[in-house]
């Protein structure tokens, strides 16, 4: 989206720049009459969701497994952005999962696919479409559902933590093997799964894990909404047996915050009409509730937050020897290099939102005095005590006077300067004011060395009150700055936490260095 993560829009389009999201859509999944392709149990479905970019179908997420079920609800929802003007093609794909082997991609591991647009889904609401096997021949019978929602504004999310006692035993030789299912019961009185939890082995007393889902997702952010809760014996064959059920309402869960704590009786029903002294089958309890409210960047600046600017600067080798005029670094006393072109066209924006006008700037991937070992966090003024300088103009000089003291070298760690600025923005949070507000504009030139600890740094900081905007500088190929916009799917650390906001803005400046600053600035 052509603008920092959660910043208002700025009204003039900028050119080649993609269009506003709208808005950010959640898609459930369902299937029916899949096809079996395993011999002694039922097929172990798992849904790839793909989405076309520039002609090439990407994978962006996928679902959990679920064991032996030809008519699988899929806990998992999927976030996409929501461009209202743009044919978005997504392709959903059914594969019988093997194990430890994972998702198969072999011809009889397909259990079909479907296209659609995001548009249609949107549109619809609730899509049900048959499956194709290759060559548009049908899945049999096989039918998938999509049920869309979009997120509204106020998307907090809720952390809870469940545990049960003296569940009902519903295995002969063993305990029962409980899960429990959250479901939010819509207007039309449907039910729509929330969330499962994983399986307790062996335990009639369970403590299952905690989680987080969004208020949305979870009650529609309508705190009296009916709320179905079902606990399962687990069977390894899909044939789950029920051994309760409660209803409440997140109104009523929010008892637990604190020391308190809620519980239910989960009761079934047949077992209450049949047996004349049944109390229950077990109870349910909500050990802790925490609620988190997620703020965009205007709620930020309406609720009187100061925005702090930090500048950090890619010194690293692949950018060339400042002596040789095709550097990207190289001074050249008669026009500014890429780097500072991009520096003033985007900082002269950014600092319009500044109120003191000064900016934290940093620089990294290079050695530095007086020892010359690599810094990946250096200030360009050499003052570590204060990094600030005054106004861009504050920041080109210091650029200038720091480019013959350094040895531009490597390799290009971006994560240690996200992980500063975040430390001050968490502590920051941590007083009561929160009165400032960060965003980190980064100029490199587009490799990056650290992927995975970046992507991590990313999801840390999209819990903070921060931004960052990465300028890409030169020719290179920028693959993995687009993979951490985020655009083509919701960015996610290595072990699969996806950020909380979109807090990555990505611009190549090559494509916006010829247009008017404010042309700029809407892509940001």
């Amino acid at each position: 989206p052509p603008r920092p993560a959660g910043m208002g829009d700025v009204p003039e389009p900028c050119p080649q720049a993609p269009l506003a999201v709208l808005s950010k859509v959640e898609l459930r999944v369902s299937c029916k009459h899949l096809l079996d392709r395993d011999t002694l149990n039922k097929s172990d479905p798992c849904v790839l969701l793909l989405m076309q970019s520039q002609g090439q179908w990407m994978e962006v997420d996928r679902s959990e497994v679920i064991k032996s079920n030809l008519n699988p609800v899929f806990a998992k929802i999927f976030t996409v952005d929501y461009y209202f003007e743009e044919v978005q093609k997504l392709r959903f794909e059914v594969y019988d999962s093997h194990g430890q082997a994972g998702v198969g991609t072999h011809d009889d591991d397909f259990l079909g696919g479907m296209e659609c647009t995001v548009g249609q889904i949107v549109a619809q609401k609730r899509v049900t479409k048959p499956l194709f096997l290759k060559y548009g021949k049908f899945a049999g019978k096989s039918t998938i559902t999509i049920i869309s929602e979009e997120i509204s504004g106020n998307n907090g999310y809720v952390e809870l933590a469940f545990r049960a006692k003296k569940l009902d035993d519903k295995d002969l030789f063993s305990k029962s093997d409980p899960f429990l299912e959250i479901y939010r019961i819509d207007d039309d009185r449907s039910e729509q799964l929330v969330y499962r939890t994983e399986v307790v082995k062996n335990n009639l007393s369970p403590i299952w894990e905690p989680f987080k889902v969004s208020l949305n997702s979870l009650c529609s952010c309508e705190e009296k909404r009916k709320l179905r809760c079902v606990v399962w014996d687990y069977d390894s064959r899909g044939k789950h047996d029920f051994i309760g059920e409660f209803f409440t309402t997140f109104e009523e869960m929010q008892k637990a915050m604190g020391e308190n704590k809620v519980q239910w009786d989960c009761m079934n029903p047949k077992y209450k009409i049949k047996k004349r002294n049944y109390k229950n089958s077990g109870v349910v309890v909500l050990l802790d509730l925490k609620i988190h409210r997620v703020y965009s960047f205007l709620d930020y600046i309406m609720g009187g937050c100061q925005i702090h600017f930090t500048v950090a600067i890619d010194f690293t080798a692949s950018n060339g020897d400042p002596r040789n005029s095709c550097s990207l670094h190289y001074i050249n006393p008669y026009q500014p290099n890429e780097y500072l072109k991009a520096l003033v066209a985007v900082g002269e924006i950014c600092q319009d939102y500044d109120s003191d006008k000064k900016f934290s700037a940093l620089g990294f991937g290079a050695r530095i005095p007086p020892k010359y070992e690599v810094s990946h966090d250096f200030a360009i003024n050499f003052n570590p005590d204060n990094d600030e300088c005054e106004g861009i103009q504050g920041v080109v000089e210091s650029y200038q006077s720091c480019l013959p003291k350094i040895q531009l070298y490597g390799p290009t760690n971006v994560a240690p300067i996200i992980s500063k600025v975040a430390r001050v923005a968490a502590d920051e949070e941590r007083t009561k004011e929160a009165s400032q507000y960060f965003i980190l504009l980064i100029l490199t030139d587009g490799v990056v060395t650290d992927m995975a600890d970046t992507r991590e740094a990313i999801v840390r900081a999209s819990y903070l009150p921060m931004s960052i905007i990465i300028v890409g500088v030169g020719n290179a190929d920028f693959t993995d700055m687009q993979i951490l916009d985020g655009d083509d799917g919701v960015l996610r650390s290595p072990k699969g936490e996806p950020v909380l906001r979109d807090i990555v803005q990505f611009v190549p400046f090559r494509e916006f260095k010829n247009v008017s600053g404010a042309a700029t600035a809407s892509c940001l």
